[in-house]
Formats: structure tokens, C-alpha cells, sequence
């Protein structure tokens, strides 16, 4: 690991300064000192963990509900009271980590976490999304990377949280030196490509302090299932997150975003709306599944992921009506 500045900053506006200034903010680090070790070292790291109003969670009448970057994982899944009003953030979070993972993590890390693709995090290969010109997946091991998407990168979004949160409609809250904004937590994802070759959409200096789910999204049937390559505590294979509003057994308002299938959360808001007022029984939820999966190209090691996505999301949807 290459020498690097540390900062633990007090206030919101010391942050954002540090990491204006080139410095990276820094959650439990699970992630960020993976990376480092394969290579990349950033001049300063900035520890946000000592920044106040940067943790928990809150939920105020008629405002909805806000989570802090820094609020750690274990918290968050323990906590019953959070449960009950947004049980998908639970669900997401059980296998997306062992217990001492999520003892560190934070919601932040985790949303922002940089992809798993073994060819990105070994420092020897000079993958396309280093700045090489090819994806090595094309050809080498692909069985996790993306069957969806128009990117020259083959990798795939890794967070459990924000297929969850992007199906509760989350907005993303960032700070940097003398602003704030507002964006959908989805905008934050971006597909790599020629000329921006980066997973995340935060403009240079921001920080991500919390995530917020509108007052109508809470209470709402959500689920949330992962296909992993062991039991437990692995990178999802494919995941689906759902929520609705349910009524006399129909759905209403649905929403349906996958992990582990392309650069970023997949998304179609044309599947939703095929969904709207339909029981979600095998014609509907395979015509939904038809229309998310449109345009897959699965590579040599991955066609599984098709199959997969497909059973993942007939239950996902059949269960917001049990």
C-alpha cells in the first residue's frame, strides 16, 4: 500500500473542504481498503465517522424517512422500529455481509462500494475500466459480470442496499463546499463509457451524507431475494428488489429493480407498468421478467444469470400478495 494523508474531521464543512481538496471520504473502510491494498491510493482519506449528523436514522411525520451515510449496517439491521416501517433495508442487508463486515460498514460505503470484477481489483491486468482497452470478461471468467447494459465494462453494480432503497423511490442527499442537492439515489449509478470511465455520478468534491425514502413509500409490501454462489454473506449473483401497494390482491404503483446484472441497479419502468393492477400470477410475472430482460446479452460463463432473474422475480412479486 502506497503512503496516503488521514483526516477525521468534526463538521460537515471541514469534510467537504478535505475532500474537495482530493480527499477520499471514508465510511468503516471495509471497502476502501481493499482497494487501496490492490494499488490505488488516493492523497488523503477522510474518516466521516467523527462528523456529526452523519449517522442514524430518523423518520419524521409526513417527511419521510432519512438515513445517515455513516449509520452502520448492523444497526441498521437490527433495528425493529426501522423495520417495521421500511422491513426491504432488513431484508437487503442480512446476506450482504458477515456479521463483522456489517459491525463496519456503513450505508454510504455501501451504496458507493467499487465493483467486484476480479479483473478491476488485480493491479496487473489493465482492464478497460482502468483506463486499458478491452474488458478481460469478454474472454476470460465471466460468470458474474453483466448480461445487461451498453457499456465497453462488463462489471456489475455490487451494493444490495440500493437495488432496496432505488425501489423505494430513495433520494440521494450530497454536500460539497458551499452546496447541497437532491437526486434520485438511481442517478447516482452510471453505466462506464468512452470519456467517463467512473461507476458513480457524484460531481468532484461531493459527499454523500444520507438517503431519504418519501412518507408514500413507507409501510409498502417490499421484498427482497439474492441468488449467491455459497449460502451465505456472498456478492449477490442476481438480486431482486420489489415493493407495491396491494390491494384485494393486485398490485398497484409496483416497482422492480435487479442486482448483480448490469453496471447499474436495473431498472424498466415499462415492466412496471405492465404490472399495474394485475395479480401477480405466472402470465403477468413472466411478462414482466420478458420485458426487464429485453436485450440481454449474456457472455460465454454467464446465461445462468437469465434464468436466474427470471425465478427471482416471480417470486419477488408473487410475494408482496402472501
Amino acid at each position: 500500500m502506497r503512503p496516503f494523508g488521514y483526516a477525521r474531521p468534526t463538521t460537515l464543512a471541514e469534510a467537504t473542504r478535505l475532500v474537495a481538496e482530493r480527499g477520499v471520504p471514508m465510511g468503516g473502510g471495509t471497502d476502501l481498503i481493499g482497494v487501496m491494498k490492490a494499488g490505488w491510493s488516493p492523497a488523503t482519506v477522510v474518516d466521516l465517522t467523527g462528523v456529526a449528523g452523519l449517522g442514524g436514522w430518523e423518520r419524521a411525520k409526513g417527511r419521510g424517512l432519512r438515513i445517515g451515510a455513516v449509520a452502520r449496517l448492523a444497526d441498521l439491521e437490527a433495528d425493529d422500529r426501522l423495520a417495521r416501517s421500511l422491513p426491504i433495508v432488513r431484508a437487503a442487508l442480512r446476506d450482504a455481509a458477515t456479521q463483522q463486515l456489517r459491525n463496519a460498514g456503513t450505508l454510504g460505503g455501501n451504496l458507493l462500494q467499487a465493483n467486484r470484477c476480479w479483473y478491476y481489483r488485480d493491479p496487473a491486468i489493465p482492464c478497460w475500466h482502468k483506463g486499458g482497452k478491452r474488458c478481460f470478461a469478454v474472454e476470460g471468467d465471466s460468470r458474474l459480470h453483466a448480461i445487461l447494459g451498453d457499456s465497453p465494462c462488463h462489471m456489475v453494480a455490487p451494493s444490495d442496499l440500493a437495488p432496496a432503497l432505488i425501489a423505494c423511490d430513495a433520494v440521494a442527499e450530497l454536500r460539497s463546499t458551499g452546496r447541497a442537492r437532491r437526486v434520485l439515489l438511481a442517478s447516482l449509478y452510471r453505466e462506464p463509457a468512452e470519456g467517463a470511465r467512473r461507476e458513480h455520478a457524484l460531481r468532484p468534491g461531493e459527499v454523500l451524507v444520507g438517503v431519504r425514502v418519501p412518507e408514500a413509500m413507507l409501510g409498502r409490501r417490499a421484498a427482497f431475494l439474492k441468488q449467491m454462489e455459497r449460502k451465505a454473506w456472498s456478492f449477490a449473483v442476481v438480486s431482486v428488489a420489489a415493493t407495491a401497494r396491494v390491494r384485494a390482491g393486485r398490485l398497484h404503483d409496483a416497482r422492480v429493480v435487479l442486482g448483480g446484472v448490469a453496471a447499474i441497479p436495473w431498472r424498466v419502468p415499462a415492466a412496471e407498468a405492465l404490472l399495474e393492477g394485475r395479480a401477480p400470477d405466472r402470465a403477468a410475472t413472466d411478462a414482466a421478467a420478458d420485458l426487464i430482460l429485453a436485450g440481454s446479452v449474456p457472455m460465454k460463463d454467464n446465461a445462468h444469470k437469465l434464468a436466474l432473474a427470471r425465478v427471482l422475480v416471480r417470486r419477488a412479486l408473487a410475494s408482496l400478495v402472501t
